[in-house]
């Protein structure tokens, strides 16, 4: 809700369309809405934001740069590909960015933040048992970034972001292999993370993210077949 003036006026929303519209499909990407080897087009995710083209292609274009979108001849976007090397590459970045993130964070949690982690910990727990993998991928993406926020590192939140932008979509398949999602919770790391935040140790916290993340990028090159194509 907008803000109010001591007149009693709302405040106006100075963030531009297009700003908006990029943020909401880094968001999209980082919590795996988007598959690999996905098609976009700007007519249809225009549609679906309820704008013009014109900001689509300009996040588009933002998008490619980072690598988190490739053209395709015919003006549409692709999610892209990726191999497994190229995979692991992407998963040694974000152990050494996402532990580190975290060992910062610990120092710097408050009373308020630390009862959002926990929530996001608990809505995360229940996705995975309810079996609801797009409710999974955006709880997970909500409780790592409510600690990896309070790191004090603007450009290591964008270095996370950027490398989330790639890695995400890959995420979709942690399904494979398993009867069902709850069974993800056997390689999820979020509860010791969460208990040693509680307990204010750091270094326990980063290596919890670490075996998370780890733990299922293994899980992923053993179940998931990746492109030859190196990235």
């Amino acid at each position: 809700m907008a803000a109010k003036t001591q007149f009693g006026l709302t405040a106006v929303d100075t963030v531009p369309l297009h700003e908006k519209v990029y943020l909401e499909l880094v968001r999209a990407l980082m919590s795996g809405r988007f598959a690999p080897g996905q098609k976009l087009t700007s007519r249809k995710l225009a549609k679906e934001l309820g704008t013009s083209d014109m900001p689509v292609r300009s996040a588009f274009m933002r998008l490619q740069a980072l690598r988190a979108l490739s053209p395709m001849p015919n003006g549409s976007v692709e999610v892209p590909a990726i191999s497994a090397e190229g995979f692991s590459q992407l998963t040694a970045v974000r152990t050494i960015l996402e532990g580190s993130a975290t060992e910062l964070a610990v120092k710097l949690i408050n009373g308020n933040n630390l009862r959002a982690i926990r929530r996001h910990g608990a809505e995360l727990t229940l996705a995975a048992r309810k079996g609801d993998i797009d409710d999974y991928l955006r709880k997970n993406y909500d409780f790592k970034f409510s600690i990896y926020r309070h790191c004090g590192n603007e450009q290591m939140i964008f270095l996370i972001e950027t490398v989330w932008m790639q890695a995400g979509p890959f995420l979709r398949n942690l399904t494979a292999g398993f009867e069902n999602l709850a069974s993800i919770l056997d390689i999820d790391y979020h509860e010791e993370a969460l208990a040693a935040i509680e307990a204010q140790d750091g270094e326990r916290a980063r290596a919890a993210i670490v075996s998370d993340i780890v733990e299922g990028a293994a899980h992923l090159l053993r179940h998931v077949s990746f492109t030859e194509t190196r990235n």
